[in-house]
C-alpha cells in the first residue's frame, strides 16, 4: 500500500513541475501576459493620437496648424526659402 501513495505523490510532484499546468507553464504565462500588457499599452497610446488628429482635422472646424503640417507631410509642400526638420 506505501508504494501506492509514493507513485500517488512522485505522479502529482512529477506534474506539478512539467505538465501543461505547471509551475513553469505558470510562469511562461506571466511573462507573456507583460509582454502583451506592453503591446496594449503602445496600441493604447497610439489610437489616442491618432484620434486627437482625426479630431483636429474635423471638417466642421479644422485647425489650421494641423491642416498645413498634414499638406507639407502629405504633398512635400514647402516654401523656397524654408527649411523644414520633420520630426516623428
Amino acid at each position: 500500500m506505501a508504494g501506492f501513495w509514493l507513485f500517488l505523490v512522485a505522479y502529482f510532484v512529477y506534474h506539478a513541475f512539467h505538465g501543461d499546468n505547471s509551475i513553469h507553464a505558470l510562469r511562461s504565462l506571466q511573462q507573456q501576459e507583460l509582454e502583451l500588457q506592453a503591446i496594449a499599452d503602445k496600441v493604447r497610446q497610439k489610437r489616442t493620437f491618432l484620434e486627437t488628429q482625426t479630431r483636429a482635422l474635423n471638417h466642421d472646424a479644422v485647425d489650421p496648424d494641423m491642416l498645413e503640417e498634414q499638406v507639407r507631410t502629405k504633398l512635400g509642400f514647402v516654401h523656397s526659402d524654408e527649411v523644414i526638420i520633420l520630426l516623428q
